[in-house]
């Protein structure tokens, strides 16, 4: 079910979701959390689709902030979905027009679940410090996808900077499975350390960047990036040691080889994972991310030394984000 609210207020929504209830039980009670879209117009439908089908998962109330037209005179116009148009959750869509579209944090106060979490997610362009937004000070856990950066590697590094405890990111969790398995190979006989590693992937990777990094940061080794086209995503990592070398590929996309000394070669089913995947993976977890902050603030730039400098543990091709940094 649909419900257009035109030209409305927060206490119409409200009182049009007690009526819902009361009327159908449309609305699902069993929520665990808020979950809080910031998204421009372009985009917000695929947006809330993914959360809908993250919903399934974790049953919450979305409140996707869209920042709509922002000449003319200040507007609200809503959307409330519930039952099937709505996943597992119940969504509630607030267009921001005129200089409402630049206020969006005191429109969704009253449309917060009352003693449940709070998560913010930036599907697009995030602010260059989450915590420090209006909407991302309420959330316990702030989300954002530095791929959908111009400069994704530049995104990355200021996110770091600004880095607070609960801050995370899509690229991190696409990487999941590729952490799983290398962490799983370097777990078995024989257990010498690790020299060096190499680790291939696009020039406009964020993931490859954090994989890189973590090499970097677990391991204390030389990590050489090397780039692919633009679009190719992960393909490739290499660990060295002194009994041979480890690796695991993916140049399709879509099924890895990992390769260790005396063991056959394994194929593994490894597809890219969509966002949805990754959005529920987050969404599992509303402490702060140890790992993924360490990563960010001492592996990446280990990987990206300033100018100037020069990290013992990395060495990183020419790339033209990284130059603009």
């Amino acid at each position: 079910m649909i419900v257009d609210l035109p030209n409305t207020t927060t206490n119409a929504i409200n009182r049009k979701l007690v009526d819902l209830r009361n009327d159908g039980g449309a609305v699902a009670l069993g929520r665990v959390l808020t979950l809080v879209l910031a998204v421009d117009e372009f985009g917000a439908d695929a947006a809330i689709s993914t959360a809908n089908d993250a919903s399934c998962e974790h049953p919450c109330r979305v409140v996707a902030i869209v920042r709509a037209n922002k000449r003319g005179s200040s507007r609200l116009d809503a959307q409330i979905r519930v039952g099937g148009d709505a996943g597992a959750s119940e969504v509630i869509v607030l267009r921001l027009y005129g200089p409402l579209s630049s206020h969006g944090e005191s429109l969704i106060v009253p449309l917060l679940l009352p003693d449940a979490p709070i998560v913010v997610w930036w599907p697009g362009i995030a602010p260059d410090v989450p915590a420090q937004d209006p909407i991302g000070r309420m959330a316990q856990r702030r989300i954002t996808d530095a791929a959908q950066e111009k400069l994704p590697v530049r995104a990355l590094l200021r996110l770091g900077e600004g880095h607070v405890p609960g801050d995370t990111d899509l690229a991190w969790s696409r990487i999941t499975r590729w952490r799983a398995l290398l962490a799983a190979a370097l777990d078995q006989p024989p257990y010498d350390p690790v020299t060096r590693a190499t680790v291939t992937g696009a020039s406009d990777s964020p993931s490859t960047e954090l994989l890189a990094a973590w090499l970097a940061f677990a391991l204390k080794c030389p990590v050489t990036r090397k780039k692919t086209p633009p679009g190719t995503g992960m393909i490739g990592v290499t660990l060295v040691r002194s009994s041979g070398k480890v690796t695991l590929e993916r140049p399709d996309g879509t099924v890895g080889t990992l390769t260790q000394p005396g063991q056959p070669v394994r194929r593994i089913a490894m597809h890219r994972r969509s966002d949805v995947d990754c959005l529920i993976e987050e969404l599992r977890r509303l402490d702060p991310d140890e790992l993924f902050a360490d990563v960010l603030t001492k592996g990446l730039p280990a990987l990206h030394p300033p100018k100037g400098s020069r990290s013992e543990h990395s060495h990183v091709e020419d790339n033209p984000e990284v130059a603009a940094v």
